[in-house]
């Protein structure tokens, strides 16, 4: 009788120990998120990204996206990268219901407040804090929900940009296949090169000569200056390469274009279009960039100091170097 009691006791007591498990791994793991709405990057048309109260917006243009009120072109690159990171927003953990948010980032000195735009309407909007320790997540709280949740991914840095840092930096873009003539301007001075494409002799073999049968015709391209002088190919092909895929360094603030005359070097580039790029003196001696402008964008611009300098070449530079008789 004392083992049956005993038994009956360890048993009730193994029964309430698994009961007090099984409910309270229920209170710490089932729990419904809420569901974040299918958004596809494709029709989002606006995007307001705030931060301490200071608002960035963009909105979509045809496929141009726009900083505004300015009316800025804006980096597409780093706005797709919003855009994915909206449309693959998934909570995947619940982190707090305490309603304290200082630990998360996620307090009106810290967090970044994404809202979502669709025609017009208002369809998403969301708070990113810091990352999470693993690095593979995000805390974020949803608008309308006191509660702090895991998001899949690390996105705040993505989302954490100045006008500045949105503004579309590329000043100068071009096939250089397409460029037929060159013209520099330095010091008062003007060089004009322009591409020729001329024949080619190709050695005819013995046996195509008995036979008749003469090679097609080959061309080379060659760059000539006006006064007859051969240029660099090599250097010229350089040259164009480097200023295909300009890219400037930051925009003068409170200046426009007219606001720059005298330019101490122009490269003027005719292909389909006809392109300019002007480099004006640096403002200051301490000054480690250099104000310039080009046809492609409506607003001046720095270069940094060596990426300058390094585009300012002496049209003497580009010319092919001749041979002395007797050398």
């Amino acid at each position: 009788m004392k083992f049956k009691i005993e038994y009956l006791i360890l048993f009730v007591v193994i029964l309430g120990v698994s009961i007090y498990l099984v409910y309270s791994e229920r209170d710490e793991t089932h729990y419904r998120l809420p569901e974040t709405p299918a958004i596809s990057a494709e029709e989002i048309s606006k995007l307001e990204i705030s931060k301490q109260d200071t608002p960035v917006i963009l909105e979509k243009r045809n496929d141009d996206w726009y900083i505004m009120p300015q009316d800025y072109p804006a980096d597409t690159e780093k706005v797709k990268t919003m855009l994915q990171a909206i449309e693959d927003l998934s909570l995947t953990a619940l982190v707090s219901e305490s309603g304290s948010y200082q630990r998360y980032d996620l307090h009106p000195d810290k967090k970044i407040t994404v809202t979502v735009w669709k025609n017009g309407s208002s369809i998403q909007s969301f708070a990113i804090g810091k990352t999470a320790p693993s690095f593979r997540h995000t805390f974020v709280s949803i608008q309308g929900d006191d509660n702090v949740y895991h998001a899949m991914g690390n996105f705040r840095n993505d989302f954490n940009k100045t006008v500045a840092e949105l503004r579309d930096k590329m000043v100068l873009i071009f096939n250089t296949n397409d460029i037929q003539e060159v013209t520099v301007t330095t010091e008062g001075k003007t060089t004009h090169f322009k591409k020729n494409q001329v024949p080619v002799e190709v050695e005819v073999s013995e046996e195509a000569a008995e036979a008749d049968s003469a090679p097609a015709p080959q061309f080379e391209v060659v760059w000539e200056t006006e006064d007859g002088r051969k240029g660099d190919k090599k250097k010229i092909d350089r040259f164009l390469q480097e200023l295909s895929r300009l890219s400037c360094d930051s925009y003068v603030d409170d200046a426009k274009k007219a606001d720059y005359t005298e330019a101490i070097y122009t490269v003027r580039l005719k292909g389909i279009e006809t392109d300019t790029l002007s480099i004006f003196a640096k403002e200051g001696e301490d000054a480690t960039r250099y104000p310039a402008t080009s046809s492609q964008n409506g607003y001046p611009f720095h270069l940094r100091q060596g990426q300058a300098e390094n585009l300012m070449k002496e049209p003497e530079t580009l010319v092919q170097a001749t041979t002395e008789p007797g050398e």
